[in-house]
């Protein structure tokens, strides 16, 4: 009888973005991190059908093991997207082709 294997790799990859990402899917673990408002797996499923129940557990299952870790992680991933939507729309661009689509937006409206 071969023994049992008491570690397990949590299915977690780092992109070149700097991303975590679940199992070989393009789902953050930001997505998983929802489990924590009271999604259980299934519900975490089938918002996600790319993933499978392993994948999800073991995602939860690191969480739980790591929490500050994934919680900093998350935190600088959310200091980020703001930053790069305060950015983003600061730019005059942003403004001119916001106002553009607000009126054409206004013309095809007002059209009988």
């Amino acid at each position: 009888m071969s023994p049992l294997e008491t570690a397990q790799t949590a299915p977690l990859k780092l992109w070149d973005d700097g991303s975590i990402r679940v199992g070989s899917s393009r789902v953050p673990l930001d997505s998983i991190h929802e489990f924590t408002g009271g999604a259980t797996a299934e519900q975490i499923q089938d918002d996600f059908p790319s993933l499978n129940l392993r994948e999800i557990y073991g995602t939860i299952s690191y969480y739980l093991d790591h929490t500050d870790k994934v919680e900093d992680y998350l935190r600088h991933r959310e200091f980020e997207a703001g930053r790069v939507r305060a950015e983003v729309e600061d730019r005059p661009r942003t403004d001119a082709l916001r106002r553009r689509i607000r009126e054409r937006s206004a013309r095809l409206n007002s059209k009988p």
